[in-house]
């Protein structure tokens, strides 16, 4: 159990998602919960959708073929389903039921940003998308769209699709990123942005002018590679922090171009492990929920998504397999993931 100053506190339910036999997530890119509290976590098994109800009942499971690489999910006011497939440059509007509304992007045609994979960083912005990490959709349907790997940008698209405005370039200064991995909306309309490999979170202006920024050395928490926002209905913010890490591993010889390293050793101050913060939009920590041995039942090996739903209680998905856990960790089977029951 993790517990905070305001005395939030979550435990870890293991066990908690019923899988029907033969069902596997291999890993979990993102989780989301509708209006009902029933739950979809968005993974990279064989059925790439996987929906429980609020007590963990499996209910339903859909997407077989569809996605080239899960990522993102959204769950919009209307109980719709926005799903980013970064490895599609796509972003897609589903019913709960897996009927396919509208797509965003064109399907295997990423833009061009100069970036290779493990061969050339991110050179230049450019428009959507490449490589497309994570979605924000707003009450009137407008969105906001995380475009992270293959580019350093973030983009406003009307409720019908349509591009609105971008901001962002490669870089570390206001306004710059590398690697936008995660992005959520709070109560007046701010954007917050995980900087991932910045190693903050940077906030905008709905026009995308920014505000402010936490999460590096004198400003604000220090924030360990944070991969995912949800901003609950108190405007606090619960952030998936990555860690520097244990079980991450270099993909190739020698530097690697800066969207797709991953420091092994952290900056000074920042602890190692992945966790969870709770905060909020000042950065004023409330609890941090993660321990020193990530195999552990509410401990992680690398959080990628998270959400809240309206009782409190939070899930977190995690990219076991990309993060090297699975190949360095057997014959163990790390979790994948993971709900926490809130108290208080």
């Amino acid at each position: 159990m993790a517990t905070g100053p305001h005395k939030i506190e979550f435990e870890a339910l293991e066990g908690w998602d019923r899988l029907p036999e033969g069902y596997a997530y291999v890993e979990v890119a993102g989780v989301a919960c509708d209006s009902r509290d029933r739950v979809y976590v968005f993974n990279r098994g064989a059925y790439p959708v996987v929906i429980f109800d609020k007590e963990g009942k499996f209910l339903n499971a859909w997407g077989k073929g569809v996605f080239k690489n899960p990522h993102g999910i959204f769950i919009d006011h209307q109980d719709y389903l926005w799903l980013a497939d970064d490895k599609d440059h796509t972003v897609h509007k589903f019913t709960a039921d897996g009927e396919r509304l509208m797509t965003i992007g064109q399907s295997g045609k990423p833009s061009d940003t100069g970036y290779e994979l493990n061969k050339s960083p991110v050179r230049r912005a450019a428009g959507p998308f490449h490589r497309v990490t994570n979605v924000a959709v707003l009450k009137n349907g407008d969105m906001y769209i995380a475009d992270g790997y293959g580019n350093a940008r973030v983009h406003k698209f009307s409720a019908k699709g349509e591009l609105l405005f971008s901001w962002g370039e490669p870089g570390s200064g206001p306004g710059q990123f590398k690697l936008p991995h995660g992005i959520a909306v709070d109560s007046a309309g701010l954007v917050y942005v995980a900087d991932r490999e910045n190693s903050r979170v940077q906030v905008f202006t709905p026009a995308g002018e920014y505000v402010r920024e936490w999460g590096r050395e004198g400003k604000g928490p220090l924030l360990n590679r944070p991969y995912d926002i949800f901003i609950d209905a108190q405007d606090m913010l619960h952030i998936a922090e990555g860690g520097f890490h244990n079980y991450m591993m270099k993909r190739s010889e020698g530097p690697l171009p800066a969207h797709d390293e991953t420091l092994i050793y952290p900056p000074c101050g920042h602890a190692p492990i992945a966790r969870v913060t709770v905060c909020d939009p000042d950065g004023k920590i409330a609890v941090q929920v993660g321990g020193e041995n990530p195999v552990l039942p509410g401990n992680f090996i690398a959080p990628h998504g998270i959400w809240v739903d309206s009782r409190g209680d939070m899930y977190v998905g995690e990219v076991v397999f990309n993060a090297g856990a699975v190949k360095r960790m057997a014959p163990l089977k790390p979790h994948a993931f993971q709900k926490f029951r809130r108290a208080g």
